[in-house]
């Protein structure tokens, strides 16, 4: 009679032994670059546990269970719930089960998920990339069937994307047509392109270019809060603030709130993403709409359906004019 199965060591582990992140044991043993150094302790670790990843390359060509796998940075995110419910919808129309996985918008966390995905012998997945192009290079030579929705970090790779370009410049030139030329933006994590396109269009209007007024946050509401809290406190001269989110958004309208910084009157604000309570607020928000349940749809249909695929799906956002902005008024003094 045969003893129990030996339990499988997991990606995690090795990482955990070898002193290294996931997403080094990943790229180290997909045959990416590495230093000496560190390609050594991964295939020593490896080694002491007994770790055979070639198993998972076996899963795939052999064993797929079907489903969908998506990952997504945060799921109490109104924008990314009705992302994750377009996926469901499409998915249940082929009569496949999505199982979802939530980054935190950390490239370890990410390469962690992607390794336990790949272990349960799924192939497909749908993602909002939290990792670089390189990051991702390793589950790409696994075999893993991608599509990006919402960023897109590799060109090589079906994505679903919202015309973020079109979008920020419509909101610049309607701030700018109020008279506003000091203009803050609150970016997040994944957000580079938006940061871009925020960029090129104050240059194209003849509006003062300052990356100082680009702000950064880390994908937590704390810290959504605190960037917007400092940006309001720190740039008095600022008169119109566009929120790369919603949850930047609702930050900004917080933070605003609590220095008694008033909207319109002080500061102008449109952030992206039309979520319900933006509508309830006090004034209503002017936002630029995104299609999140048709990206998820959509990208849904990509990673299910079988022959050519485009490189890019790009779905138009609106701009919706409520009572957040006003015409410029004076620059309010520091306190």
């Amino acid at each position: 009679m045969s003893g129990p199965a030996q339990r499988r060591i997991t990606i995690k582990e090795v990482a955990e032994a070898a002193g290294v992140g996931v997403a080094t044991v990943s790229r180290v043993l997909s045959g990416g670059s590495a230093s000496p150094e560190t390609r050594e302790k991964v295939f020593a670790a490896a080694a002491r546990l007994d770790y055979r990843p070639s198993a998972l390359g076996r899963n795939l060509r052999r064993q797929r269970t079907g489903g969908v796998g998506l990952l997504v940075p945060d799921i109490t995110d109104s924008f990314y719930a009705r992302l994750a419910d377009g996926v469901l919808s499409c998915a249940r129309s082929y009569g496949e089960p999505v199982t979802i996985g939530v980054t935190g918008d950390d490239p370890e966390r990410e390469a962690e998920l992607i390794g336990a995905l790949i272990e349960q012998s799924m192939d497909r997945l749908i993602a909002v990339p939290s990792g670089d192009s390189d990051m991702w290079a390793p589950a790409l030579r696994a075999g893993l069937n991608v599509v990006f929705a919402d960023r897109r970090v590799r060109t090589d790779v079906p994505s679903v994307v919202p015309d973020d370009r079109a979008g920020v410049l419509t909101a610049v030139e309607y701030l700018a047509g109020l008279g506003h030329r000091r203009i803050a933006f609150l970016a997040r994590h994944g957000q580079s392109q938006r940061v871009t396109a925020f960029l090129d269009a104050t240059a194209s209007l003849g509006l003062p270019v300052d990356r100082d007024l680009v702000v950064h946050a880390r994908a937590s509401r704390d810290s959504a809060y605190a960037a917007a809290a400092g940006l309001l406190q720190n740039h008095s001269d600022v008169t119109a603030v566009l929120a790369g989110g919603n949850v930047l958004g609702e930050a900004a309208v917080l933070a605003a709130r609590e220095l008694d910084v008033r909207i319109p009157r002080d500061v102008s604000l449109i952030m992206f993403d039309d979520v319900p309570w933006a509508e309830l607020c006090s004034p209503p928000l002017t936002v630029i709409a995104q299609p999140a349940q048709d990206i998820g749809y959509r990208a849904a249909e990509l990673v299910l359906r079988q022959g050519r695929r485009p490189p890019t799906v790009t779905l138009p956002t609106r701009l919706v004019v409520r009572a957040s902005c006003g015409p410029r008024v004076a620059p309010r003094r520091s306190s």
